[in-house]
């Protein structure tokens, strides 16, 4: 089986969510056998055509020069590469920039799945007019795709009413962190459990500001660790609103995974505030990183979390569960969490689902080119 994916800048993993789960998923798949190939931006810091065994294929991509078209532009070049090569299957990963080119996908010669990430029209950052169109790239992106992918139970459900369309329900995965050095904590100068965080892209509709107003009105001023780009013009403002609070530290972007996981395994509360989308990749990462989550109140997160986590809707929320929360008492929590990763979302089983979902696809186009004989 020759897979390719498409739809992210890239890996190893130096931007996000999509680009994290791509480069777990590849690898896993090529340790079992399978020949995979990833899109990477030209931009991208890994400049050479393999990487731990998963071919890497450059295509330009004009963001740095012309802002988000540039994304548009990428995807044009990655999908037109595709149909120049011999891929059973594409993987498409989100459709925000790429589904306006979905007739110019290979779709007699590969299969074409699709994940359909989050609701990317509720998102608060974009004008009414783009919204409307990252609806209507919503729905291409179900036109074009032999087969959908679902991350959440709520996103399957949506698709299925809205379109009348069958998705996979495949979550994002992660690894159990339980290999702490209490050492890497110096870097950042602080201690164990004596400090709460989030990591998150600095978006409205990841909350950020609600949970910073709730540490302002808790009663501790316990040190705030931000993890995200500060470099966007929302992420400048919050520096800016925050900057006369020193407890509340902006630390940028952490893209290695084992720093993350000592950070988050050594803070008392983690705060998760997405409340767009499906199944956050870092939601699931902090639950394997045995961190006590206090996140947002949506059916996204509850459906992940259950009772094994805090939850807040507002400001006063946050302030409420930093008062009156510590990780010490709520081992019980951390255990839950733990066992929904190792039953539901280690990365064995998601590479092995999507692995099944993959022969399956595969199967149903090789028996309809047997009936069409």
């Amino acid at each position: 089986m020759n897979i390719a994916i498409i739809g992210t800048r890239g890996i190893p993993n130096n931007y996000g969510g999509f680009e994290q789960f791509a480069e777990y998923l590849s690898v896993g798949l090529v340790n079992l056998g399978y020949t995979v190939t990833v899109y990477n931006s030209h931009k991208h810091p890994f400049k050479g055509s393999n990487w731990n065994g998963v071919n890497i294929v450059h295509c330009f991509d004009p963001e740095h020069l012309i802002g988000t078209v540039g994304q548009f532009v990428y995807d044009f070049n990655c999908i037109v590469d595709t149909r120049h090569q011999e891929y059973d299957i594409i993987l498409q990963l989100g459709y925000t920039s790429s589904s306006v080119w979905g007739r110019l996908l290979p779709k007699r010669k590969s299969v074409i799945t699709t994940n359909m990430d989050g609701f990317e029209w509720k998102r608060s950052k974009y004008s009414k007019v783009v919204r409307r169109f990252l609806l209507y790239a919503e729905s291409l992106a179900v036109k074009h795709s032999h087969y959908l992918i679902s991350d959440s139970i709520g996103i399957q459900k949506y698709i299925s009413n809205k379109y009348n369309a069958k998705t996979e329900y495949i979550p994002y995965g992660a690894h159990i962190f339980d290999e702490p050095e209490e050492l890497i904590l110096k870097e950042y100068d602080v201690e164990k459990y004596g400090y709460n965080m989030l990591v998150a892209r600095l978006e409205k509709e990841n909350n950020i500001e609600t949970i910073l107003d709730g540490t302002l009105l808790a009663a501790s001023k316990t040190t705030f660790l931000v993890v995200g780009n500060c470099e966007t013009k929302y992420g400048k403002y919050l520096k800016e609103k925050y900057a006369p609070f020193k407890f509340i530290r902006f630390m940028d972007s952490i893209y290695d995974i084992d720093r993350l996981n000592n950070l988050r395994y050594f803070s008392n509360i983690y705060f998760h505030g997405h409340s767009v989308g499906g199944t956050n990749p870092s939601l699931i990462e902090a639950m394997a990183s045995q961190t006590l989550i206090c996140a947002h109140d949506n059916v996204f997160n509850k459906t992940i979390l259950g009772k094994d986590a805090y939850y807040f809707s507002d400001a006063e929320d946050v302030a409420n569960t930093l008062n009156r929360v510590s990780k010490n008492n709520n081992r019980e929590m951390i255990r839950g969490n733990i066992a929904k990763v190792i039953n539901h979302y280690s990365w064995e089983n998601i590479v092995h689902q999507y692995l099944e979902h993959f022969e399956q696809i595969l199967f149903e186009k090789q028996h309809k080119c047997v009936l069409a004989l």
